[in-house]
């Protein structure tokens, strides 16, 4: 029987066990990059990252940080969500979402929301069908 735990990412070596299915997502990043992003935005925002094993087996990674904002009010931002490409359709997505979803309740958070590329339709699907996610809004982007 399958034994699903969900835990808290941390260390330097489970952080680079999650990077080959985080850079699933996160394609533009090396493994350097990664653990730089990663621990300056866990000091500087509060994100965290969970990871859910499937008998001890890594699957899937969600990224997170509470904000406060005058929009979203108290909320919690989902920067990354990812299932290894091996492991899809299995719904850990939807596990790592809810506990995190549970987690912002406790905290006394008022809302959850995240931004999802416009290429990506079926997660969208999974957004909106599967875990009752509204469209909000549409985000902008100017790099310089």
């Amino acid at each position: 029987m399958d034994e699903i735990t969900i835990v808290s990412l941390t260390s330097e070596e489970e952080l680079i066990e999650a990077f080959p299915i985080m850079n699933q997502l996160r394609t533009h990043l090396d493994l350097e990059e990664y653990l730089e992003l990663v621990y300056e935005s866990e000091a500087k925002e509060r994100y965290q990252m969970l990871g859910l094993r499937d008998n001890g087996e890594l699957k899937a990674v969600i990224g997170f940080k509470p904000m406060i904002t005058l929009y979203y009010g108290r909320s919690l931002w989902v920067c990354d969500l990812v299932t290894d490409k091996s492991a899809r359709s299995k719904g850990y997505g939807d596990k790592l979402l809810t506990h995190v979803e549970q987690w912002g309740k406790k905290h006394n958070y008022e809302s959850i929301a995240l931004s999802s590329g416009l290429q990506r339709t079926s997660a969208h699907h999974f957004y909106e069908e599967k875990m009752d996610y509204s469209k909000v809004s549409i985000v902008f982007k100017k790099e310089f």
